[in-house]
């Protein structure tokens, strides 16, 4: 997939953008003391280009029904989209602070939560269900014969789950052109190397076996992220084709040093001194042009 008509200094502001939720994520997770940043870093540049430039969403209007919908299915990762979310204008960080996990006005949760958050578009956190959803959604905007496209990020672990391969059959089965999924492939779970938990390579083989188109970019760089995601075909509900699968090859804790590769990242809290240190090392990430 190759378009050579890619606006660099829109790439640029995108590049600037990560680098600035990076930071307001770290801040957040140090304040609530909790998070699973490894996975939540990973998938700041898929995010980002589909919040600001590549998804038809109205940060005023989160029940626009004509909004494309994205699912998070690793629903630990919450605080990314809060974090971006709050970026747009939705609300403060001291108000996400302020509602993180309260016993009685819990806005915002470590998983997902459409019921208290409108700009959430599922509840999710038992992985391998987010694809499943994702499939229904897809054909449901066929049944309405709308164009909306239904965009699902997972996690490569969290492709132990066989709910996850009944989806990429149901996908391809009814020819779902209208559905993404994306693969925040950062090769390292909770415990481990996914390599080491549970092989799933060769990814890529095996998702085109079930019949899927297949995609494969680094996904912590923007200029990569922005050509895949840009030459999307139209996501005409009638028009049956193969689903689109993206591998987005990422670092677990991408931009701060640290933290990179290191699977005791997966979840928990920072300190100050590790923050402070964080902090500089995602500004030292910034692309200079």
């Amino acid at each position: 997939m190759h378009n050579y008509n890619i606006d660099l200094e829109m790439v640029k502001e995108l590049e600037d953008k990560c680098v600035k939720i990076r930071k307001d994520l770290l801040n957040f997770i140090y304040r609530i003391g909790m998070g699973h940043l490894g996975g939540e870093l990973s998938i700041v540049e898929m995010c980002v280009a589909l919040y600001y430039k590549y998804m038809n969403y109205d940060i005023k209007n989160p029940g626009w029904e004509e909004r494309d919908r994205l699912v998070l299915s690793k629903a630990h990762c919450s605080e990314t989209l809060y974090t971006i979310f709050s970026d747009m204008g939705a609300y403060t960080m001291d108000y996400m602070v302020e509602h993180f996990e309260t016993l009685e006005t819990a806005v915002f949760g470590m998983h997902s939560n459409r019921l208290y958050c409108p700009y959430i578009e599922v509840s999710a956190g038992s992985l391998g269900h987010g694809l499943p959803i994702a499939v229904g959604l897809a054909l449901g905007a066929r049944k309405q014969k709308k164009n909306w496209r239904t965009f699902v990020i997972t996690g490569d672990g969290e492709l132990n789950e066989g709910t996850n391969w009944e989806a990429l059959m149901a996908g391809s089965h009814y020819e779902l052109g209208n559905l993404v999924c994306i693969c925040d492939k950062n090769q390292v779970s909770m415990t481990g190397f996914t390599r080491d938990v549970m092989n799933i390579d060769p990814l890529g083989e095996r998702i085109k076996a079930f019949g899927w188109d297949v995609y494969e970019v680094n996904g912590n760089n923007m200029y990569e992220v922005c050509e895949v995601l840009q030459n999307l075909p139209p996501a005409e509900p009638e028009y049956r084709r193969k689903p689109i699968f993206i591998i987005a090859n990422t670092v677990k804790g991408q931009g701060v040093d640290f933290m990179e590769g290191d699977y005791k990242w997966h979840g928990g809290g920072i300190a100050k001194e590790e923050l402070d240190l964080a902090l500089i090392s995602v500004e030292k990430s910034r692309r200079v042009r």
